[in-house]
């Protein structure tokens, strides 16, 4: 049984109990937020969930995670062995650097995958301003999962109605192609001499 298959049948099993599927959808997000906005938006579109619950889950969930990995820098920057990888003035001119372009490279990141970890835990290490961070942070999660959760519930009202029964399969596929194209081009990646 994958997440997304669990996940569905999670938000369908506590049609009538809003707090678990807010619960489920922003936790959902800790783990695959891409597919958790596609399941999400296909769940609202088939009347499991409420779109309101679903989306405010879904941006709460993204923020949320998008601060813990700002707080797992700050963390590595208490740690002499984590000093060591950017000190002294290499430190203080990406510092400045980043510092100049946070809204631009917090909201860059969200569009390209595998570049929120690095970008938001270099943001904590370097300890930019939190307040800042965490705005350019919504600002992007609520064009970026705004996008997703749209044009999903447009496909998945679209769906229901002519797939029927496919709907839920077909998702879960659209769910997984982000996943699928990241590890497809990692390993276009490596296979490059």
């Amino acid at each position: 049984m994958t997440i997304s298959t669990f996940m569905a049948g999670l938000l369908h099993a506590t049609e009538a109990q809003p707090v678990l599927q807010f619960g489920t959808i922003m936790a959902a997000t800790f783990i695959l937020e891409d597919a958790a906005s596609v399941l999400a938006a296909l769940a609202a579109a088939s009347g499991y969930v409420p779109a309101v619950i679903a989306v405010t889950a879904l941006y709460v969930g993204i923020a949320a995670g998008d601060a813990g990995l700002y707080a797992l820098g700050r963390l590595a920057a208490t740690h002499r062995w984590a000093q060591r990888l950017i000190a002294g003035e290499r430190a203080s001119r990406v510092q400045k650097w980043l510092a100049q372009r946070l809204a631009l490279a917090v909201f860059s990141s969200r569009f390209l995958p595998g570049a929120r970890l690095p970008t938001y835990t270099t943001c904590g290490f370097l300890a930019l301003p939190f307040g800042r961070f965490m705005l350019a942070v919504i600002a992007a999660t609520l064009v970026w999962t705004s996008l997703v959760f749209a044009v999903t519930y447009r496909l998945g009202t679209l769906a229901a109605s002519s797939l029927g029964a496919w709907r839920w399969p077909i998702g879960l596929l659209i769910a997984a192609a982000p996943w699928m194209w990241h590890r497809l081009s990692q390993r276009r990646r490596r296979a490059r001499p």
